[in-house]
């Protein structure tokens, strides 16, 4: 996992330094993992302004500006929901490309409409940029919050 991990920071570090850019994040599940994986690589304040971990509703509509509606009806673990992250991380950021997880990692907290290990995601970007998916990952908390760590990351690599 740490070797992949790995992988992924310098290509994308490598990219987002070659094209000036930087990277925020907005966290719920993973708890800044992802801007913690980001900040072990050295020089990463060039390409990663920091991010905000938004764990409850209340901090998700007060930061990031997700509606109150979207977190009603479709709940805090949904697409909508990570894209509206992602979307209010950008400008409070003041960043060129944001991503947001949210999700249920266990051991409780889910549902069948939404079993543990339910994680969804966002990338938005200054620059139209707009992906989003929903994944079931497996294992325990510890496990599940890692394979979202490395997704989110991989993932934006893919599509930047």
């Amino acid at each position: 996992m740490q070797r992949i991990l790995q992988q992924e920071l310098e290509s994308l570090s490598k990219r987002l330094l070659e094209r000036g850019q930087m990277l925020g994040t907005a966290e719920s599940c993973t708890g800044g993992g992802v801007a913690h994986a980001c900040t072990e690589l050295a020089g990463s304040s060039q390409w990663f302004a920091g991010g905000v971990v938004t764990y409850s509703n209340a901090l998700k509509q007060k930061l990031l500006g997700v509606p109150l509606a979207t977190l009603e009806k479709e709940g805090a673990v949904s697409e909508l929901t990570a894209i509206a992250m992602a979307r209010g991380a950008l400008p409070l950021l003041n960043v060129d490309y944001a991503l947001a997880i949210t999700g249920i990692a266990g051991p409780g907290g889910g549902s069948p409409q939404k079993p543990v290990g339910t994680v969804c995601f966002a990338w938005s970007g200054s620059d139209s940029l707009q992906y989003s998916e929903c994944c079931l990952f497996t294992g325990d908390r510890r496990e599940i919050r890692e394979q979202s760590v490395i997704h989110a990351l991989s993932k934006l690599n893919e599509i930047l």
